[in-house]
């Protein structure tokens, strides 16, 4: 007869504190670690972790699966990147609460914000609730690979209550106002984790309009603190320009205070404004010093794009001429890219007016990176860009991008460094993950599917800021796996995991650290109406385990599915490590 259910032997264990790693047993019983050191007994079923680490799963704070865990019981590519947490309901969109006739609405403003195909979400979505408690049950009936904590978003809450006026970005009134307060704390009493909204004027719907939640005024924010007051619970989370810095920010702590509840906000350095996320993290810094439990969720690596002909944006989008051949299948559309005379008229042409994003990229040759030997450069040097190499070959830099986009029969990507990498290099990116009050975030896993996949990012911080980086200092491993378990944990009061001791839960990763790598972003096409979405792998990921059962071996499923909905805070055990 076993001891235990589960025992990982001989591993090198990092325990999610920031302890420097021991060779150590885990011992594994029902859902919990019950012993970390030498263990005798037997386990009914065993990993040889010798040569291995072991850590706890990532706590992945900052993702959008709101559709696809109503209808996909696998969150990947998450699960299969090694976290065994997400927390959902970010930037403010999400599907409830809802009123009947509404759903379009809140799918274009997903489809919008979020890059999520819209055919996908009405064809996958149920529509089976109306209250957030009922939203809740849905999720919880369908089982995962994973756990789930889910968020209010704060465009379907004002959609709810004030029907097109919400979405048309009218003034709550009184009542409207009083309205939201009282669903926000009933949704929180529920077990949502907290409460999200956008007020970025990037996030559009999907016909180009403003979200609602733009420009919301003081009197419905602090009502909506209020009811996360009333409630007892939650945290908040925030998306901003912050073009109105004083008052912005004189905002979130009054919200913080009013609410008695933590708040993070996404800090990301922009090209149109390279310094702000310098006085961002100023201001954070200084509230934080007076009492403010404000904290900064940061990526950490450029928010890259990733530009292709199988995706949602290129440089050649907005040329009259690729127009033509926009719908074709892929093949065709490659057969036609391959003659000459259409590659010399399309490169000619000047892009179409009324595409200014994608006109603002298509110049930008210097930001294009084009993706060889297997693998993504994070990191790019600035020589290596299509731009420059142009320079260098005295040729039109679109006749390089041309030839980059057609390469393995139009599956070929470039990388572009949108956020982050004003300089060339991730200098800044290690000012804000060294800072204390900043926290690692801002995967948007389960979103932006046809033009980013920064889902991994918890697997690059340990490969390139622990490992690989060359051009600049690296960063400590047993601080960097514990910024993405036990603090993303604890910022959202999920005390209960993010640490490998007795009591916690069993959610566990056994990596080849030597071994681990990413492989290349690629396109898939398994949403629902066949609607695509971009996937990235990568070795390394020996086992991962969720509440002690084993749910990946080499990143291909092992079959459990014991994920669950998260409701509200999960408290700490009562036996714990010393920290």
């Amino acid at each position: 007869m076993s001891d235990y259910d589960l025992v990982i032997r001989g591993g090198t264990v990092f325990d999610g504190l920031g302890a420097a790693p021991v060779a150590a047993d885990v011992a594994v019983r029902g859902d919990r670690i019950v012993a970390v050191g030498q263990v005798a007994g037997k386990g009914r079923e065993e990993i040889d972790a010798r040569g291995l680490m072991v850590t706890p799963g990532w706590v992945d704070i900052h993702t959008h699966y709101d559709g696809q865990v109503t209808w996909d019981s696998r969150l990947t590519p998450s699960s299969t990147l090694g976290a065994t947490t997400v927390v959902t309901g970010n930037c403010g969109v999400g599907f409830a609460p809802v009123r009947k006739g509404d759903e379009d609405t809140l799918i274009r403003l997903m489809e919008g914000v979020e890059d999520i195909p819209g055919a996908a979400l009405h064809e996958g979505l149920s529509w089976t609730w109306e209250s957030f408690a009922e939203f809740m049950d849905a999720v919880d009936a369908l089982p995962h690979d994973i756990d789930v904590a889910v968020q209010v978003p704060h465009g379907a809450l004002r959609v709810y209550v004030m029907g097109e006026r919400g979405a048309n970005r009218d003034p709550a009134t009184p009542d409207e106002t009083r309205r939201m307060r009282a669903l926000t704390a009933e949704a929180i009493r529920a077990g949502a984790l907290g409460f999200s909204t956008t007020r970025t004027m990037v996030h559009r719907t999907a016909d180009g309009d403003l979200t609602p939640t733009i420009g919301a005024a003081r009197a419905e924010m602090e009502a909506i603190a209020e009811g996360l007051a009333d409630a007892g619970s939650g945290v908040l989370q925030w998306v901003s320009d912050f073009a109105d810095m004083d008052e912005e920010f004189a905002l979130i702590r009054d919200l913080t205070r009013i609410a008695g509840q933590p708040l993070t906000f996404s800090l990301v350095q922009a090209d149109v404004v390279p310094d702000r996320w310098r006085e961002l993290m100023d201001r954070m810094d200084a509230s934080v010093e007076e009492g403010y439990p404000i904290k900064a969720q940061v990526a950490g690596r450029p928010v890259g794009l990733m530009l292709g002909l199988q995706g949602s944006a290129h440089p050649f989008i907005s040329r009259p001429s690729y127009a033509e051949i926009a719908d074709l299948p892929l093949a065709q559309k490659v057969a036609r890219m391959r003659d000459p005379a259409f590659r010399e008229r399309l490169i000619a042409e000047a892009p179409a007016k009324g595409h200014p994003f994608i006109n603002s990229l298509a110049g930008a040759h210097h930001k294009m990176y084009a993706i060889e030997g297997g693998a993504v450069d994070y990191e790019p040097d600035p020589s290596t860009s299509l731009g420059a190499r142009a320079r260098a070959l005295g040729v039109d830099p679109d006749e390089l991008v041309y030839d980059a986009l057609i390469a393995d029969e139009g599956r070929a990507f470039l990388f572009f460094p949108m956020h982050n990498y004003v300089e060339g290099s991730l200098d800044n990116v290690h000012a804000m993950l060294t800072n204390p009050n900043c926290l690692s975030g801002l995967s948007d896993g389960g979103a932006h599917v046809g033009a980013i996949c920064d889902v991994s990012l918890p697997t690059f911080m340990l490969t390139h800021w622990c490992r690989d980086r060359t051009r600049g200092p690296k960063l400590d491993l047993s601080r960097t796996i514990r910024a993405q378990t036990l603090d993303t944990a604890r910022a959202v009061g999920l005390d209960d995991r993010g640490v490998v001791a007795p009591g916690y839960l069993a959610d566990l990763n056994v990596i080849d650290f030597e071994g681990l790598k990413l492989g290349v972003p690629y396109m898939v096409y398994d949403l629902p109406t066949g609607a695509r979405r971009l996937m990235q792998d990568a070795e390394g990921y020996v086992a991962t385990v969720k509440s002690g059962q084993i749910i990946y071996r080499d990143g291909q499923p092992a079959g459990p599915l014991p994920g669950r909905l998260i409701r509200g805070r999960q408290a700490a055990p009562l036996l714990q490590a010393a920290e």
